[in-house]
């Protein structure tokens, strides 16, 4: 039997409604520290609602959610989400907007900013980056954070094929400092020896 600081995400007989309609039923799966699940499946099957309840952002209307063997919405600062939305704020620059993420997760902007390419545009305010900037500023705070558990709705949205490059050098640090990946995507995502979850 494994002990809690090595099994990572548990989830056990998650059901969440969205609205009226049931979209995750009686759902348990695990991944391991150092492991990625790639969730599956057609616009509206529950991918982004179950993301958003392995975030603490919606409650599971049955089941529960355990990370690293603690129930994971009391756990805030170990899960690290990104949904479809940048939440970049427009008039703060680019290190700026990594400033209190980098303070709580004691990480390094700078660092964050040379890894996704944007070191050059860090005193840049964010309502001049493209898309795909923001983009990549939206993962900059990921690194910063230091969460063991990162959860990605659509991580490749506006990323050019470098920067997609560049997000699986991410990824494959994350596992090998024994974080957890779980994202949805409908493109193929640069992530080795990844599980599956069709919903």
């Amino acid at each position: 039997m494994q002990s809690p600081s090595q099994t990572g995400l548990t989830v056990a007989g998650v059901s969440a409604f969205r609205g009226e309609r049931l979209v995750l039923r009686d759902l348990s799966f695990q991944v391991p520290n150092g492991g990625a699940l790639l969730l599956l499946g057609a616009n509206g099957s529950g991918k982004s609602t179950l993301l958003r309840v392995l975030a603490g952002l919606k409650r599971p209307d049955a089941g529960q959610v355990t990370w690293r063997g603690l129930d994971a919405r009391e756990q805030p600062a170990m899960v690290a989400y990104l949904g479809h939305l940048d939440a970049v704020k427009p008039g703060l620059t680019a290190m700026e907007n990594l400033a209190l993420p980098a303070r709580i997760g004691r990480g390094s902007a700078a660092a964050a900013l040379q890894a996704l390419d944007l070191a050059a545009l860090g005193d840049l305010p964010a309502r001049l980056l493209s898309a795909g900037q923001k983009r990549r500023l939206a993962l900059a705070r990921l690194v910063v954070s230091r969460a063991g558990l990162w959860l990605l709705d659509e991580p490749t949205l506006g990323l050019d094929t470098a920067s997609v490059a560049r997000l699986g050098i991410l990824l494959a640090a994350h596992r090998a400092a024994g974080g957890v990946v779980v994202t949805a995507t409908h493109l193929p995502l640069p992530l080795d020896d990844v599980a599956e979850l069709r919903l």
